[in-house]
């Protein structure tokens, strides 16, 4: 009998869950079979996936307190996928488990779901979708739900969901109406409350509302139980509120953020001090309460982490309020302890280089500002600021170091010959004790390295007396295999301090020597012993120099041509510095004490003028309209056919761009250039030169006149131009763009090998005339034009180009081969019948040649027609 229950039992349970896993019967067993699996089984694996890739996304997540935190801790990429790819494994097995549960557990019986539990399923799908940033899929989740089960229990978080899936695909507006009308027609509250309504803020947000966005997160604030959220929240407000410039507002968000200190992140609680730090009233505190709240944030051992912050807010408040030079150690500070915040690390580097830029120290200015732009967002608009900000500073940097230098030649050559030898005696000196403490330095160094082996050898002989075992002494096979790992080896290879020891004592002993046979063999040691010897005299008859004054003295110039060209490049480099500081800084003070000086100096003429102008202006901008008036006096009186003073006694001639401005002459030479008179426009570009000579339009007429000596003389004679105004104006738009033809069209354009007419497909027909003949160039050209206009079957034109200053050419253009072209000419000179069978004597007889496009361009810029002639 009991074996008989035995078989009965077993087998009777196997048919009741065979009769449970049906899902076409609406029976109780059914259903909760289907349910219970669904929950505890499927969607329980389902959801501890999702909350673990969520955390992923949380952990991958930088917080930017620099600017307005988004409601959602979430960073959107823009990487593509394949469909069927994921972002995160943990999401695809969300998503994975969902679809199990639908697919595998669904009721749908009579149109209607019979399973609680699969609303759930499909609310885990949309959530996987949704953070693994697939944003369309997500929302087809979301909506299937709204329109499949709108009696569900989380049909509003499912609302919620759709509307922040709605706003990642920039439906922002269709968001707050759905949100909003889900507030009237629900009674949320809780963390549902609190979800839609910061949602609707972060849609606020977007749409640049941001008042309304502030309503919505004090009730997101006051309904979520989460403390992190919570912070987060207040943290956004107080940023809102600094934008609207309430800070005693924004101070009180920052006040509960740290009133909840260890129960929210501890960045939220640093950022908060820092940013209510930023809103306090330095004239209504005592700055010592103040220094002290700073010291005390300093000092916390839980914020070493934060550091790089904390220092910066130090340094910030030092620089505004007590001492250059204390915040500059902290910014230093701040730098050295930044891991990953690059927008910090480009402020501090920004700040300093600022610093620097300020007490003129532009050399290490310009290496804080290129330090910054590493640690910036390429072709963002802070980084085209910065970076020419350092591009202008190359400038500066540049005629700074010339002045400066040859200042200090001409110094030490005024003085009489005993100060010089008394002036570089105390130098050489310097520099002998310098070298005498450096290598005592190295000595020490050596001593210390030597003595380090035979100290690591005594500690372990005295752990040995102590009764310690040696690594690997008693403690088997695996404590041997240990000891010869390089970390915590007694090996003597394996130790790198004793290596570097016995490598300098092999040197001592025995030389740099090769690796070969009876490499011990005294030949082989004296060699290197003499070759040593004789670097070490070499490098001693150095130093002696070095420490000899004399050296210096005979570096000194004495030829006067040699002075006056550094008094000269000294005078321009004033020039220079007093206009960038005036027109690309704004910086008139020093635009002011540049050029004084240089008028101070007795400078050529061609800089005074200029400089007086320049003067006259920045003494207006500076308030000091005496000494501006009588700069203008002394143009006037001085210079009474000079541009200045006319502009200075007729202002509007300036406005107006009158027939004497150099723009309306610069444009009259250019429209001569474009017409092909390049003997008128290199007079004319020297005869403006010499007037406008220190002005900044000088430059573009050089390279006017380069072109135009290009075109008329060929590619030497360009190169010549082009190499002059690249080294006479460097700071100048035409100085740059003559270095950048330098380096990249110079080594293209000089190329004058001839090229084959296999392959190639445009050939052209020259005729030749000398200028001094005077043939009727033009009428040979209405003439041809004529004839051409008879060839239908090519697309021809017709040009007159400038071959040199003696020959001209008439171009027929657009033939396909140079058998083509040379036909061409031949059928223009043959003779032609009419309708009654007359001869017409051909219109055009004059010779000609044919050649390719490409071989066309190489004879006009190295004018050796003849070379190509003869090659014919």
């Amino acid at each position: 009998m009991k074996t008989y229950y035995k078989l009965i039992l077993p087998l009777f349970c196997v048919m009741m869950l065979v009769q449970s896993c049906s899902r076409k019967k609406d029976k109780f067993i059914n259903r909760n079979f289907h349910a219970l699996s669904t929950e505890f089984n499927i969607l329980y694996n389902g959801n501890i996936a999702l909350e673990r890739g969520k955390d992923n996304v949380n952990n991958e997540f930088t917080e930017d307190f620099w600017n307005l935190l988004p409601v959602e801790r979430m960073e959107v990429k823009d990487d593509l996928f394949l469909p069927g790819q994921t972002k995160n494994v943990d999401f695809e097995r969300a998503e994975e488990k969902a679809i199990k549960a639908i697919q595998k557990h669904s009721m749908n019986i009579g149109g209607k779901e019979k399973n609680p539990q699969i609303d759930e399923a499909y609310l885990l799908l949309g959530q996987a979708r949704y953070f693994d940033q697939r944003f369309v899929p997500a929302m087809a989740a979301f909506n299937n739900i709204l329109n499949k089960y709108p009696t569900s229990d989380k049909i509003n978080q499912v609302k919620i969901w759709r509307e922040k899936t709605s706003m990642r695909l920039d439906n922002d507006r269709g968001a707050i109406d759905k949100l909003r009308r889900l507030l009237e027609e629900e009674e949320l509250e809780g963390q549902d409350l609190a979800d839609a309504t910061a949602t609707l803020a972060q849609a606020y947000i977007n749409l640049k509302s941001k008042d309304s966005a502030i309503v919505e997160l004090t009730i997101a604030v006051e309904n979520t139980k989460i403390k992190r959220e919570k912070a987060r929240y207040h943290f956004i407000k107080g940023q809102l509120y600094n934008e609207f410039g309430k800070k005693d507002s924004a101070n009180l968000e920052f006040d509960a953020i740290i009133k909840m200190h260890r129960q929210i992140p501890r960045s939220f609680y640093i950022n908060a001090h820092i940013e209510r730090s930023n809103n306090y009233d330095f004239s209504s505190i005592d700055p010592v309460v103040f220094e002290e709240y700073l010291t005390e944030l300093e000092e916390n051992r839980e914020n070493r982490p934060y550091l790089d912050k904390i220092y910066y807010r130090i340094a910030e408040y030092y620089r505004n309020n007590v001492s250059d030079s204390v915040s500059e150690i902290y910014y230093n500070k701040s730098l050295r302890k930044i891991t990953g915040d690059k927008y910090l690390r480009a402020l501090d580097y920004e700040t300093l280089g600022n610093m620097y830029f300020d007490r003129n120290i532009y050399k290490t200015a310009g290496a804080y500002y290129d330090s910054t732009m590493t640690s910036m967002e390429l072709n963002t608009k802070p980084y085209r600021v910065i970076k020419k900000k350092r591009e202008n500073l190359d400038d500066v940097i540049y005629y700074e170091g010339i002045a400066q230098t040859n200042d200090s030649i001409l110094r030490m050559v005024s003085l009489p010959k005993e100060e010089q030898l008394a002036v570089y005696t105390k130098h050489a000196e310097g520099q002998r004790l310098k070298a005498l403490q450096e290598q005592k330095q190295a000595e020490e160094e050596a001593l210390r390295k030597q003595s380090a082996p035979s100290s690591q050898l005594s500690q372990n002989n005295q752990k040995y007396s102590k009764g310690l075992n040696p690594p690997g002494a008693s403690r088997g096979l695996q404590t041997k295999s240990s000891t010869r790992s390089k970390g915590n080896s007694s090996f003597y290879f394996y130790n790198s301090t004793t290596v570097a020891y016995g490598k300098n004592e092999f040197l001592k002993l025995w030389g740099d020597r090769k690796l070969q046979d009876n490499w011990r063999l005294n030949n082989q040691r004296a060699d290197l012993t003499s070759s040593t010897e004789e670097e070490g005299e070499e490098k001693e008859t150095e130093e002696n120099q070095l420490f000899n004054p004399e050296t210096y003295l005979a570096s000194l110039p004495t030829e006067q041509k040699e002075l006056d060209s550094i008094v000269k490049e000294r005078n321009y480099a004033y020039y220079q510095l007093g206009i960038i500081y005036k027109e690309k800084f704004k910086e008139f003070e020093l635009a002011k004490s540049k050029l004084e000086v240089l008028l101070g100096k007795n400078p050529e003429d061609r800089l005074v003028l200029p400089s007086k102008y320049n003067l006259y202006h920045i003494y207006i901008e500076l308030g000091s309209l005496g000494k501006a008036e009588a700069m203008k006096i002394a143009i006037i009186n001085d210079y009474p056919d000079s541009r200045y003073a006319e502009i200075l006694l007729n202002p509007q001639s300036e406005l107006s761009k009158d027939e004497n401005s150099p723009e309306v002459i610069y444009t009259k030479l250019y429209d001569q250039f474009t017409a092909e008179d390049y003997t008128a426009v290199i007079e004319g570009a020297e005869v403006q030169i010499k007037r406008f000579e220190g002005d900044d339009i000088v430059a573009k007429f050089e390279i006017l006149k380069a072109s135009a000596r290009g075109r008329l003389y060929g590619f030497e004679a360009y190169k010549i131009a082009i190499n002059y105004i690249a080294l006479t104006y460097p700071d100048t738009e035409e100085g740059k763009k003559s270095q950048k033809i330098i380096k990249e069209a110079f080594p293209i354009l000089e190329k004058k090998d001839f090229l084959k007419d296999d392959n190639i497909d445009k050939f052209n027909v020259i005729y030749q005339f000398e200028n001094n003949s005077k043939e009727d160039i033009e009428a040979f050209i209405k003439t041809l034009e004529e004839e051409v206009a008879k060839i239908t079957y090519f697309d021809l034109t017709t040009s007159k180009d400038i071959y040199d200053e003696n020959t001209t050419f008439v171009v027929v253009h657009g033939l396909k081969s140079i058998e083509g072209a040379k036909g061409f000419g031949e059928l223009l000179k043959s003779e032609e019948k009419d309708s009654r069978g007359r001869i017409i004597k051909p219109k055009i007889t004059r010779s000609y040649f044919a050649i390719s496009s490409p071989n066309y361009a190489i004879i006009q810029r190295h004018k050796n027609l003849n070379m190509y002639l003869e090659l014919q």
